[in-house]
């Protein structure tokens, strides 16, 4: 659901402009940010990996988002269903004519996946603060603890679409066996086999090592500098395009272990580098490692 109501002004700063993105609205500064925290058409969240890092300080004014709590549904291997998110919009006093600012822990991979959640429901008014939470402490910007409340809203959401960013098991084996490109945003240890997990985090149960035949390795956090911004248009043209050989007008789908790597990298690839067509498969690998017969590669 596009917004109609204006915008607060998101005049770009020299340092976004200098990186050539496609399309640079979609993030913000810590400039800005810090210049319209008291704002009354913005609403902060947070989503981080670690969800009890909100407590122990935060950008002022920013609310919470769990990823897991919030998002997922709680039964159904699935994100939740259009009333559930319509009640934790009003809840947060977000509605159409606001606008969201993400951002969250390590290089933000939490917070483009909650972007990338808000986006399988239309929700498009919506920013990511480049740099994130590490960014924003680095500079030794105010933290608080206190959590701010809203009044809230009368959103109301439109049925969740799916089709267009995100992909599925049945989907990805067709574009597999299609010759399409495949990204595994993983480790190379993971796209390897050597590791069914990420190195220092718990085995979550998937049975099998390896990678989709015929995807290309490219790590996601590759796409970040030390800051936890996001690098040039022209390094992440030659991460994706000359190194692994992507094309613009390519149909792309991204993987990890359950989307939340790989959401990083769609939102590089599609507002970026503005490629037109990339999905993000979810069920990432603790599916297809599961999967009978689903054919894998080490």
């Amino acid at each position: 659901m596009t917004s109609t109501t204006a915008e607060p002004s998101m005049s770009l700063d020299a340092e976004t402009m200098r990186k050539g993105y496609a399309r640079p609205e979609v993030l913000v500064t810590t400039d800005w940010l810090a210049a319209h925290l008291d704002d009354p058409s913005i609403r902060i969240l947070e989503s981080d990996e670690d969800v009890l890092l909100f407590d122990t300080g935060h950008i002022p004014n920013a609310q919470k988002v769990d990823w897991h709590a919030d998002l997922n549904d709680p039964v159904v291997r699935d994100y939740i269903a259009s009333e559930k998110f319509e009640e934790l919009l009003r809840s947060k006093g977000i509605d159409e004519s606001t606008t969201v600012v993400f951002y969250g822990d390590k290089n933000n991979w939490w917070a483009t996946y909650a972007f990338w959640v808000f986006q399988l429901f239309g929700f498009t008014n919506a920013r990511i603060l480049d740099g994130g939470r590490t960014k924003w402490e680095k500079e030794g910007r105010p933290m608080v603890t206190d959590v701010r409340t809203f009044p809230p809203t009368g959103y109301r959401a439109p049925r969740r679409e799916d089709s267009r960013i995100r992909a599925f098991r049945e989907e990805v084996l067709e574009h597999m066996r299609a010759g399409r490109p495949l990204i595994d945003v993983r480790s190379p240890e993971e796209f390897s086999g050597q590791r069914t997990h990420m190195a220092e985090y718990p085995q979550e149960g998937v049975l099998r090592g390896g990678h989709i035949p015929g995807a290309r390795n490219v790590p996601w956090a590759r796409a970040a500098n030390p800051d936890g911004s996001f690098k040039s248009a022209e390094e992440l043209r030659q991460l994706y395009e000359r190194d692994a050989g992507l094309q613009k007008t390519d149909d792309v789908v991204a993987y990890c272990r359950i989307g939340e790597r790989s959401s990083h990298t769609w939102f590089v690839l599609s507002y970026l580098l503005g490629y037109d067509r990339v999905r993000n498969y979810d069920g990432s690998w603790t599916e297809w490692g599961n999967s009978v017969r689903a054919p894998i590669e080490k």
